[in-house]
């Protein structure tokens, strides 16, 4: 553990053998493809379908469920998704009709042969508006747009009133999509010899979607098998039961035989999801310094047209209400978030769930109060954060800080960009008249979390003890067996090295199997960064479990005392000699009349279960610290330097941790600067192709340098904290600083991401400053 080993995967990766659901081609497979409303808000009044047996609507999928989140929150209201569209359609791109066919072109041939009649209703589009005036409701059996409303309030009028300095925000993160580079994708069919399903799914939490299958398709568990092989990227997109996953085990059940259904990106842009669209009302109240008294916040979400399962929507304004303080030490609260229903994409998690846009708020509320007091806002920002002595800390929310410095992050990240440098170089008129900027974002990640925090959040299932099997081959190899699955986050090569680190036998030697519910202990699956915290411990301890099970073994087959022999780098070592695991396994699986007569009969593998020692997680946290470029004239934006220093406390390989951050980043750019899923008045996306809805490439990602702190958890095994969501977080707020920072001088503020050069330059016409080259010159 601690070395940079490169990733076992790759190696077929790099060469091409990765086997993903669009690699699996099983005999008589047929493609599905499916018919989308065309407008966003309207009944169905009748449809009309070609006469073949593989063309489907609603009403011939009695057997399927509708899709039904609970959740325990106070005010959450649940509302059913049906696999196909029911008497209604909720937004454009809502699967009405599915039609199968031997290819995918077939099958969409056969959809431009069914005929759907719509009553076309008003839609509802914005959350804010909804939320005000539900004359117009997604959901007619309610009385107003709300799936739910949290609230929190903790010593706030009594801090609020002591405030000499009060600033006041309204703040916007725009709605995108997640775009992993593998859409969703899901292949079923009917084993004959196991009466059962077979899914094959691009799922990040194969064990929870053989739960939802099962659920919802009236089945046992025990006959549905969920198979999650290679995983293109995730992002939580994946670790909920979406309806397209419904119709084709459905079909294949019905059918006993194979269906496949692949998303393709139009499908994805515009009906797979939605997230990150946040409103914030939000002011920050110090004292003359900028010391931070109390926070006060009106949050709304604009959830889509339906709840998922099983998070549930309830998860986005959980996690607002819960992280919304930040790394902050302050002792006034109030806050309170609604999650309104509108004729959109339901909204789905995201990398980061929530804590993206709490950042932004929380970051950028900071940038204000300390324009407002006439001091640096890195300054106010360290003079606000928990000190390092203050650790274990429990924040105004609730929240139990582990361990950390963060002060040091900031410190840290302001010595990588050399901040006085780039002051002198801001008071400096460009030559070509742009604008320099220079901002930071401190946020800290709460990884895996357990039950008392899922239970409080209202969700169905709640994670508990996470499982790993380890054992010995006959050969002496080491099989690990974990039910956490890998989308990218090298999780194949990362519990190798912990069983590594327990055992000592060569990586090339460590097997890891993950993605299948039929050979893989329970699991609710990699999400919340908590899969190496939890999976570590687990697997760490399965294997010291069989310690002493070889140790007694190899100090028979010596003739030596128990004592007196020790496991050794992948060896059973004695006074005088020494064994191979392998020679130990050929003992148990070939030669049992060699073993001891007091012989563990659990025999060479264990499956062990653990959790933290508490469960409120482990929180990494990090500083983001961008320089930009801004040109008044064009409304560009460029960034010139950008560095990230991070603490996920004990580092099990800092090469896979910095391609995390870097990934995590270039998705927190794209939301700072880029994404963005807008619509129209009439409920209909305008971003459909990559040519509307921008990503980042290489040329929009600068050289981003990472450094890292370590301080170990005391609650988690070997003292890892989860990172895996924390390069996402805190761009936006960065380069939001940033440029703001840049735009002081024309008395400019950008309040929505993304920051494009149509909002950069509306807004420097909005303050009724100068827009063009020559702008910034001499300010």
């Amino acid at each position: 553990m601690g070395a940079r080993v490169l990733r076992k995967e790759d190696a077929r990766f790099l060469h091409g053998r990765g086997a993903y659901v669009s690699d699996l081609v099983l005999p008589g497979q047929r493609e599905v493809a499916f018919l989308r409303s065309p407008i966003a808000h309207g009944r169905i009044l009748g449809a009309r379908k070609p006469a073949d047996r593989f063309v489907f609507v609603r009403d011939d999928m009695a057997e399927a469920l509708p899709i039904l989140g609970m959740s325990g929150l106070p005010t959450y209201r649940p509302v059913a998704q049906h696999p196909l569209a029911h008497e209604k359609v909720r937004f454009v791109g809502e699967a009405v009709a599915m039609a199968c066919a031997p290819t995918r072109a077939e099958a969409e041939d056969l959809l431009e042969r069914i005929e759907v009649d719509y009553e076309e209703l008003p839609p509802v589009v914005d959350a804010l508006r909804a939320k005000r005036d539900p004359s117009v409701r997604p959901h007619e059996e309610w009385d107003d747009n709300l799936f739910l409303s949290l609230g929190l309030e903790s010593g706030f009028e009594e801090n609020a009133r002591k405030a000499s300095v009060v600033v006041e925000r309204e703040l916007t993160l725009s709605r995108q999509a997640m775009v992993p580079l593998e859409g969703k994708a899901v292949l079923a069919t009917w084993d004959q010899r196991a009466d059962g399903l077979v899914v094959y799914a691009s799922s990040q939490a194969p064990h929870l979607l053989r739960i939802g299958i099962a659920k919802f398709l009236g089945l046992d568990q025990r006959r549905v098998r969920v198979v999650a092989p290679d995983v293109g990227g995730a992002f939580g997109y994946k670790y909920n039961l979406h309806p397209e996953e419904l119709c084709v085990a459905w079909l294949a059940m019905k059918f006993r035989a194979p269906f496949r259904y692949v998303e393709d990106r139009r499908e994805h842009l515009i009906a797979g999801a939605n997230t990150r669209q946040h409103h914030y009302k939000i002011t920050g109240y110090a004292d003359a310094r900028g010391k931070l008294l109390a926070i006060d916040a009106e949050v709304t979400v604009d959830g889509g047209a339906y709840s998922n399962w099983h998070q549930t929507i309830g998860l986005e304004p959980g996690q607002i209400v819960g992280n919304l303080p930040g790394p902050y030490d302050f002792h006034g609260y109030r806050v309170r978030a609604d999650c309104v229903a509108t004729n959109k994409p339901g909204f789905l998690p995201y990398r980061g769930v929530a804590r993206t846009g709490v950042c932004f708020a929380m970051e950028t509320t900071i940038d204000a109060l300390a324009r407002a007091v006439g001091r640096e806002p890195w300054e106010v920002r360290r003079e606000n954060l928990v000190p390092a002595a203050a650790m274990p800390y429990e924040n105004v929310a609730k929240k139990l800080f582990d361990s950390g410095d963060y002060p040091k992050s900031l410190d840290m990240a302001r010595e990588a960009i050399r901040f006085d440098d780039w002051r002198a170089r801001q008071r400096t008129a460009e030559p070509d008249g742009r604008l320099i900027g220079i901002g930071f974002a401190t946020y800290c990640e709460q990884s895996a979390h357990g039950m008392s925090v899922f239970k409080a959040w209202g969700m169905e299932f709640i994670p508990g003890y996470e499982q790993a099997m380890v054992r010995v081959t006959p050969e002496g190899a080491i099989e690990v067996r974990a039910g956490v699955h890998s989308h990218g986050q090298g999780m194949e090569t990362t519990l190798a090295q912990v069983a590594h680190t327990v055992l000592g036998v060569d990586l090339a030697d460590i097997r890891v199997v993950l993605g299948d519910t039929a050979e893989t202990p329970f699991s609710t699956g990699t999400y919340a960064s908590r899969s190496i915290v939890m999976a570590s411990g687990a697997v760490a301890d399965a294997c010291r479990t069989l310690v002493p099970r070889l140790v007694t073994i190899g100090a028979h087959l010596m003739q030596a005392a128990t004592g007196t022999v020790r496991l050794e780098q992948g060896r059973v070592v004695g006074p005088q000699a020494s064994l191979s695991l392998r020679e130990i396994a050929e003992a148990w699986y070939c030669r049992p009349d060699r073993l001891p007569p007091d012989v563990d009969v659990g025999g060479l593998e264990a499956t062990v279960a653990h959790r933290p020692q508490v469960d409120t997680g482990a929180f990494s946290y990090a500083t983001h610290a961008a320089v930009v470029a801004v040109d008044p004239g064009l409304g560009s934006i460029e960034i010139l330097d950008y560095a990230i220093v991070e603490d996920c406390g004990t580092l099990v390989n800092p090469m896979i941790v910095d391609g995390q951050t870097l990934g995590g980043a270039a998705q927190g750019i794209g939301t700072a600067l880029y994404e963005e899923s807008p619509y129209d008045p009439n409920g209909q996306p305008l971003a459909a192709t990559f040519a509307d809805y921008v990503v980042p490439g290489p040329v929009e990602i600068p050289d981003i340098r990472i450094a890292h702190m370590e301080t170990p958890s005391p609650y988690t095994a070997f003292g890892i904290k989860g990172m895996g969501e924390g390069g996402a977080i805190a761009p936006p707020a960065a380069l939001c600083n940033a440029v703001n920072d840049a735009l002081r001088p024309l008395g400019v503020e950008i309040t929505e991401t993304p920051m494009s050069p149509q909002r950069v330059l509306a807004a420097i016409l909005r303050a009724g400053a100068p827009a063009g080259r020559d702008a910034g010159a001499g300010s």
